[in-house]
């Protein structure tokens, strides 16, 4: 399963508030779109760390790295690739 539909569903499983799918497009804001409040933030920057294994820094908790599910995937994969490890899509 790639970045984007491990996010998708994390995001539709514990913070979508809707019985529906989701079905925000990629690059639509969370919190414009009223899906995430801060608690959900916390819960976003933990599971990126759980599942991909990256450290996030105070610092880099943004809506430019967490606001929609294109940003996040490409903020995993930027920290991936500093780690050194590959940006591999499973």
């Amino acid at each position: 399963m790639d970045i984007e539909n491990k996010i998708r569903d994390f995001v539709a499983q514990n913070l979508s508030f809707s019985e529906e799918p989701f079905a925000l497009a990629d690059t639509a804001s969370f919190l414009q779109q009223g899906v995430i409040d801060s608690l959900g933030v916390v819960e976003l920057v933990d599971f990126a760390h759980r599942e991909f294994g990256i450290e996030v820094k105070p610092a880099e908790v943004t809506p430019a790295n967490f606001d929609s599910v294109a940003a996040l995937a490409c903020y995993i994969r930027r920290k991936q690739a500093m780690a050194g490890g590959a940006c591999v899509s499973s």
